[in-house]
């Protein structure tokens, strides 16, 4: 049977660009590798199919031969002229998915885990920032064996399994997989003698005070990030990195739309009518308001400046207030009040309902 066309293994045109080629490839390599499909020949077949496909492809060189003769352009023809360095691109192709990330170096660390803290603040902190101790719990290298793990005087010996390397490696067909060494955890070396304070680990967990800045203006959902401050690398590895996470509590005024913030003022029908100056607060303070005559029912003030300030110094947002007419409830209101509204009602020439008994029964029902 004649080799079937590389294009067509790799369902790719004829003009495809080596992006598309690689992508096709490793599509095909992801399905039937055969550590996905142990014992399938069929799959084994196909995947040596797309590795002498790419092979080929993915040389410019080769591929112009391919293009101008077929497979006789290639040497060897068809899985003859399969060249295995093609497999040295796999760790940029498949990348750790099937133990091709790379040859660790021995003696190389494991970093350290980055952490998440969860910390609540109010809504002024949030507004102007705040000084804030963590305690935070995390692993941190050992002070009695430096993170060696081997007890004083006593050195790790080399692991009998992989012979240092801290990976074993086995066949599959013509193909090698590279995996982990179980026996060391891939570190190359295995602790006979333990320190005593971390039992072999290298790490002991510790509470550590942590003193953060929180910036000004941080909301709701923002996300810190302290380099360094996560849990300590085993074997000499980078220390991660500390996460925090912001919550911010409700106000019991205020509530926040971006940098500004909101608030409600409310007036009595007369002041609505025929204005007035009052004092309402904001974050910085209590600030004079003047509402004109006739103002309705939502109305908005803005205050400008009287908001959040924004992140990176980028002015403040304002402070706006929404005005709310309040209107009493009969039980509230002696009978000089209720002949006041009638005479306006009179004078508006407007229908109110005149049963003092009626406001009677209201008031003895509110008590």
């Amino acid at each position: 049977m004649p080799p079937k066309d590389y294009y067509e293994t790799l369902a790719v045109e004829r003009g495809a660009t080596q992006q598309q080629i690689k992508s096709a490839y490793r599509k095909l390599a992801v399905r039937f590798h055969p550590d996905r499909n142990p014992g399938d020949k069929g799959a084994e077949g196909r995947f040596k199919e797309a590795a002498a496909a790419y092979a080929v492809l993915s040389d410019p060189q080769k591929r112009q031969g391919y293009d101008r003769f077929g497979h006789r352009g290639v040497t060897g023809g068809d899985f003859g002229g399969f060249d295995p360095t093609v497999f040295g691109d796999f760790a940029d192709i498949l990348g750790d998915f099937f133990g091709f990330g790379g040859r660790r170096p021995r003696g190389s660390g494991q970093p350290g885990a980055d952490l998440r803290y969860e910390l609540v603040i109010s809504l002024e902190e949030a507004a102007f920032g705040a000084e804030k101790s963590l305690r935070i719990p995390r692993l941190e290298t050992c002070e009695t064996c430096g993170g060696d793990g081997s007890a004083e005087g006593a050195r790790a010996s080399t692991c009998v399994s992989c012979g240092g390397a801290g990976q074993v490696q086995f066949s599959q067909g013509f193909f090698t997989v590279a995996r982990p060494c179980p026996r060391c955890r891939g570190e190359g070396r295995v602790i006979t003698d333990p320190c005593k304070s971390c039992r072999g680990e290298g790490r002991r967990e510790r509470q550590r005070l942590i003193e953060v800045t929180i910036p000004a203006g941080v909301d709701d959902g923002s996300r810190l990030r302290l380099r360094g401050e996560g849990e300590h690398g085993r074997r000499g590895g980078p220390t991660g990195d500390l996460y925090i996470d912001i919550g911010v509590e409700e106000h019991e005024i205020f509530q926040r739309q971006g940098a500004h913030t909101l608030a409600r003022v409310d007036l009595s029908y007369a002041q609505a009518v025929l204005g007035t100056t009052i004092e309402v607060p904001t974050l910085h303070g209590e600030v004079t308001l003047d509402v004109p005559p006739g103002t309705q029912h939502g109305v908005e003030f803005r205050l400008p400046g009287k908001g959040i300030p924004r992140l990176n110094d980028r002015g403040r947002g304002d402070h706006l207030v929404y005005a709310v007419i309040k209107v009493p409830a009969p039980k509230d209101l002696d009978e000089e009040h209720l002949e006041l509204l009638r005479q306006l009602a009179d004078k508006e020439g407007k229908s109110v309902r005149d049963d003092k008994r009626v406001l009677d029964r209201v008031r003895d029902l509110f008590g």
